[in-house]
């Protein structure tokens, strides 16, 4: 989408960009209702099918979703002030901030830098000198960890696991899909990623409670989107018999995080496209990853316990630092787009300097920080950007 380079990070907004853009533009024109409806009910309904999941509650964002479902959690009496949140030390700014926002302490774990993610031999060394509440850990760009070794260690020690499955949409691993380890997972369709609303997200769990939860927080805090018997439930508890008063009756904490039937269209239409995406995204990676292995300036990414790897964008670990700067200036000159490895080392951003002063041992994900970048990885890229990216690929 960036004129400047020959291969963006991303290409179009939407997968089909101008059959998408037309058929959009008819469910606008055609369309009575703009604000959160039916056609956000379907897309939640379809998307829960897809992941296998009860329930899938819709979100305007992915960080909406995170921040929905610890501020659902906590309204839910499982997680109090003060509990220690455990998080993947590699991941997003707001898969952070609302531990920190909702008064909770924030316990990083290092990742492996061979999978980029958190391993349960990197959680239990933290639990050695950390007790923690929950973890919630990121799934980094279509790979994960171990997730079935570091689930049973969770069930063992009471921790509730949670999912941050917004760049591994489609991976599956030989003990399952990622994104249905988790007690809840969050996902994500902001452009760029495996399917795009523009904005948009999405938290899928089985428990009721939970879901009835996040559509109280999703909107206000009042009851609207719950079934009848569970308004019915809440009227009673609290004595609201007037329906004058009903529809404005709040419940407990929340906000405004509502999406629009623009983002249920969007997602619903590009759903059908989903697992050509995974495909094309998988077929890409296994052609790049070959070159990577014959380079021995580059790491490659340990995928041994993966089955479908749906892949979100391709990463470069170099062995050192100055190699990393070798390899970006190639890239740039060659006109493709690289960034950090989403925002690299998490506790080395400003805003977790200002709120918290603990010290961790992160020294896989400060290698991951410094020596590693990655570019994009997308169905439209043609043989000729998979020709330049080897290229820039190769000693």
């Amino acid at each position: 989408m960036d004129n400047k380079y020959t291969i963006p990070l991303i290409k179009d907004t939407f997968f089909n960009e101008n059959e998408t853009k037309r058929e959009l533009a008819n469910f606008i024109l055609s369309s009575h209702q703009l604000s959160m409806g039916e056609i956000c009910a379907e897309f939640e309904n379809d998307f829960a099918n897809y992941q296998g999941r009860n329930n899938a509650i819709l979100f305007n964002s992915g960080s909406s979703a995170n921040l929905a479902l610890l501020q659902a959690l906590k309204n839910l009496g499982l997680f109090m002030e003060g509990d220690k949140i455990g998080f993947s030390a590699l991941t997003w700014s707001t898969n952070v901030m609302p531990i920190i926002q909702l008064g909770f302490i924030p316990i990083a774990i290092d990742c492996d830098v061979r999978t980029l993610n958190v391993m349960s031999y990197t959680l239990e060394e933290r639990l050695k000198e950390n007790e923690i509440k929950a973890l919630f850990i990121t799934n980094v760009l279509g790979f994960a960890g171990d997730l079935e070794v570091i689930k049973k260690i969770c069930d063992e020690k009471n921790i509730i696991l949670l999912e941050d499955n917004c760049e591994s949409l489609g991976t599956i691993l030989t003990s399952g899909r990622t994104g249905n380890f988790g007690f809840a997972s969050t996902f994500s369709f902001y452009v760029a990623h495996h399917i795009s609303t523009i904005e948009g997200g999405m938290v899928c769990t089985d428990d009721e409670n939970l879901a009835d939860m996040l559509r109280i927080v999703r909107a206000h805090g009042w009851d609207r989107n719950l079934k009848e018997a569970k308004q019915t439930e809440l009227r009673k508890k609290y004595k609201i018999e007037n329906d004058f008063f009903s529809k404005y009756s709040f419940y407990d904490l929340g906000y405004n995080l509502r999406p629009t039937e623009i983002t249920g269209f969007i997602g619903n239409y590009q759903l059908k496209f989903l697992e050509y995406i995974i495909k094309q995204r998988a077929k890409n990676f296994e052609i790049l990853k070959q070159v990577v292995a014959n380079n021995d300036d580059l790491l490659s990414v340990n995928t041994s316990h993966i089955q479908t790897i749906s892949n979100f964008a391709f990463p470069v670990i170099c062995k050192s630092i100055l190699k990393r700067e070798k390899y970006i200036q190639r890239f740039n000159k060659a006109g493709v787009e690289v960034r950090p490895i989403i925002a690299g080392n998490v506790l080395r951003q400003p805003f977790f300097h200002k709120y918290c002063k603990t010290k961790f041992n992160l020294s896989n994900s400060n290698h991951i920080h410094e020596c590693g970048f990655y570019f994009g990885n997308y169905p439209e890229l043609t043989e000729n950007d998979l020709s330049v990216l080897k290229d820039c690929l190769r000693k």
